[in-house]
């Protein structure tokens, strides 16, 4: 089985989220940080990992997105508080060489 990952980027100013699915966390967020995640994200500059779950199987992780993606948007907010309170970029520092999107 193939694992999967449920993931919320947002912007600088936290005022948009995405919430995405993938099979390799580090390739999708050197991808979203490089602006070539997906046209919404490039465009609203989503480079911030705010959030993400890992599953054992990717449709575990798809389902996941779906339920998440109909949350509102203060139930999504509330979650991400739960685990990451200060709001900090959780892939910060998986790039520093690349990337300063401090």
């Amino acid at each position: 089985m193939k694992k999967g990952y449920v993931y919320i980027v947002t912007n600088k100013s936290r005022s948009t989220n995405y919430i995405g699915v993938t099979n390799d966390l580090d390739r999708r967020m050197f991808e979203h940080k490089s602006g070539k995640g997906s046209v919404f994200t490039a465009k609203y500059k989503l480079h911030y990992l705010m959030y993400y779950e890992v599953f054992h199987s990717f449709q575990q992780a798809i389902d996941r997105e779906k339920q998440l993606k109909g949350w509102k948007k203060e139930w999504k907010w509330n979650l991400i508080k739960e685990e990451n309170p200060r709001l900090t970029d959780l892939a910060k520092d998986w790039f520093e060489e690349d990337f300063n999107t401090t």
